[in-house]
Parts: structure tokens; C-alpha cells; sequence
């Protein structure tokens, strides 16, 4: 118990004296994930929706492998991308390993399903519906499709938030093709891996708390924007 006090306090005191350490790994936690959360929303939500409404050959298969991805093991996707950089690799050549860009490509295979899946699942509930009800008020097909997507963002969100939590507390995957490197790729969570190994508890589980302050702090973000796009969604017209 007094391990995890001392955590608590030293965990303010790093946040109140703004340490210089800390603040860099802080940033490149930052830098990692939310870059990887922007590029698996930018691939997978479109992923997901033309999945969702288009019948295309392969629909199931291609939904089914989505879905398995979704529980990919951390060190296994790390794996996959360590042997895609490694300089026998077909990407070794771009020396990418052991840099953020490896690690925010590691996060983009663990958050890509998730966002896809998730929005795939969240626009085939809303589909048949909302489709029938824009046909009614005279929508072209691809009004139709645009209003299926719109009335689905609500569970699009939820599968950002959900991505999110998948890669910013993510350690197997980075710490493989990252390799947590002082000043270039060490994050919060690899830093809490050394902090214990070192037998430092108390900073480690400071560095716990400054990580769960800035979860805290973005799903805050993503649910407001959650809980707007919920009071508005009744006001939502075909254009």
C-alpha cells in the first residue's frame, strides 16, 4: 500500500514539475497512437461501410478475417511487423525498424479491424431501416447510403474509442519493433516495463497514472463528441 502512495504522490509531482523526461515520452505516446488511431479511422471507417452496404463476391470471408483480426495478439502483430522491416524483410530497405514510424505501423494493425469490424457491424444494424426510410422520402441510392452512414456514427465512434484503448496501452507490439529506445521510441507504457524491471514501483506506477490521465482525458474528448452527435441525431436530414 505505501509503494502505491508513493506511486500517487510522485506521479503529481512528475505531472506538477513538468519533467522534462516524462513530458518527451509523454509526446511520443501521443504522437504513436493518435497517429495510428488517425490512420486506422481514415482506412478502416470507409473499410467498414463499403463492406457493410455494397455486395461484393468474397462479403463474408473478407468480414470473417476483419472479425479475427479484431483479437490479433499484440506480440504476434508485432512480430508480423518486425519481420516485414527487418532488413531481410520486403520493407527493410526504408530502415524503418526501431523507429515510431514501425511502431505506429505496429498500432495500425492492432486498430485497423477494430475500427472496420466495428463500423461494419454498426451500419449493417442501421441499414435496412434508414435505407427504406430515405427511399420513402425520395433518396438516390448514394443519399441513401450517405444517410446510413451518418445515422451509424454514433457506434463509429464507439469503434474509435475502442481502438484507442486497444493502442495506447499497448506494450508487446511496440517495445518489439520500437525498441524502446531513450529519447526516439521509449512511451509510457514500455517506460513502465523498464521503471519495474529497474525495481523503481514507485515511478512506475507514476508513469501508470500520467498514462491513464491521458486516456481519461481523450475518451473524455471522444464522448462529448459522442453525446452530440446522440442530441442531434434526430435532426438529421436527407440533402
Amino acid at each position: 500500500m505505501e509503494i502505491i502512495i508513493d506511486g500517487l504522490k510522485q506521479g503529481f509531482q512528475l505531472i506538477w514539475s513538468l519533467d522534462p523526461e516524462i513530458l518527451q515520452i509523454t509526446l511520443v505516446s501521443l504522437q504513436v497512437s493518435l497517429t495510428a488511431l488517425l490512420l486506422a479511422g481514415i482506412m478502416g471507417i470507409p473499410t467498414g461501410a463499403a463492406l457493410a452496404l455494397k455486395d461484393i463476391r468474397g462479403k463474408r470471408a473478407i468480414l470473417n478475417i476483419i472479425y479475427t483480426f479484431m483479437g490479433l495478439p499484440p506480440v504476434l502483430a508485432g512480430l508480423i511487423v518486425y519481420l516485414a522491416l527487418t532488413t531481410r524483410g520486403p520493407l527493410g530497405q526504408y530502415q524503418l525498424l526501431f523507429t515510431p514510424t514501425a511502431m505506429i505501423i505496429a498500432q495500425l494493425l492492432l486498430a485497423f479491424p477494430i475500427v472496420a469490424g466495428l463500423t461494419a457491424r454498426s451500419v449493417m444494424s442501421q441499414q435496412q431501416e434508414v435505407y427504406d426510410t430515405a427511399v420513402t422520402l425520395g433518396a438516390s441510392l448514394r443519399q441513401a447510403a450517405w444517410t446510413i452512414i451518418k445515422e451509424s456514427r454514433i457506434g463509429i465512434i464507439a469503434a474509435l474509442t475502442t481502438a484507442l484503448g486497444r493502442v495506447i496501452a499497448e506494450v508487446g507490439a511496440v517495445m518489439m519493433v520500437g525498441g524502446n529506445i531513450q529519447g526516439s521510441t521509449r512511451v509510457l507504457t514500455t517506460s513502465i516495463v523498464l521503471e519495474t524491471r529497474m525495481g523503481n514501483d514507485s515511478r512506475a506506477i507514476a508513469i501508470g497514472i500520467i498514462l491513464l490521465a491521458i486516456a481519461f482525458g481523450i475518451i473524455m474528448i471522444i464522448n462529448t463528441v459522442e453525446k452530440r452527435s446522440f442530441k442531434y441525431a434526430s435532426g438529421i436530414q436527407i440533402t
